[in-house]
């Protein structure tokens, strides 16, 4: 019973380390940046700078049947899956647009413009330039899936009508947690909006 009792706790120090070490390391990591335009009680108004970004669009799909393999083939890039075997930063966060079809896309570090990006060695990478946007945002922790995040739609959908923000019914999805990390988990919805 004794040496169960200190087994767990050692695999318990060994776990909250490893979260505490995640968390750390996550805040080096370069995010798309953006202002608080205003903040309501359950959703904020945000303007994005121009960014970049490399991504891949799937065939129509739930989140939870194409979110694995659209990691993978942008992640195989960045980890040097391309033409110069060069490894490219993380950024966050993660996004993925549910449209027709399944796209997504990870923002390029700013230090690189897309001339200057090594060709993937997956021909399902591209890359585009996105201009600034005004965007609504609601945030939720966790782990997402398709039903959290339809139902994140709808709560955003519904503040935005009952505030009186139009918005463009172009929904994604935004993750900013690596898949290890447990704790503190960020996802949101966003939709771009109509602000003046």
């Amino acid at each position: 019973m004794r040496i169960a009792l200190v087994i767990l706790l050692t695999l318990g120090v060994i776990f909250a380390a490893g979260q505490i070490w995640s968390s750390a390391s996550n805040k080096d990591i370069e995010m798309h940046k953006y202002q608080v335009l205003k903040s309501f009680d359950d959703f904020e108004i945000r303007e994005y700078e121009q960014a970049n970004f490399a991504y891949v669009t799937m065939p129509p799909q739930t989140y939870d049947q194409s979110s694995g393999t659209g990691f993978r083939m942008l992640a195989g890039y960045i980890f040097g899956g391309n033409d110069e075997s060069q490894q490219i930063a993380m950024t966050s966060p993660v996004a993925m647009i549910m449209t027709d079809s399944v796209t997504m896309q990870f923002m390029v570090p700013s230090s690189y413009e897309i001339k200057d990006l090594p060709t993937p060695d997956d021909t399902r990478v591209k890359f585009k330039t996105e201009p600034g946007k005004i965007m609504a945002a609601i945030q939720f922790g966790g782990w997402a899936n398709d039903k959290k995040i339809e139902k994140h739609t709808q709560k955003l959908k519904k503040h935005l009508e009952e505030s009186g923000v139009k918005h463009l019914n172009n929904f994604s999805y935004l993750g900013y947690n690596p898949p290890y990390e447990v704790v503190n988990r960020r996802n949101e919805v966003v939709v771009e909006v109509e602000w003046k």
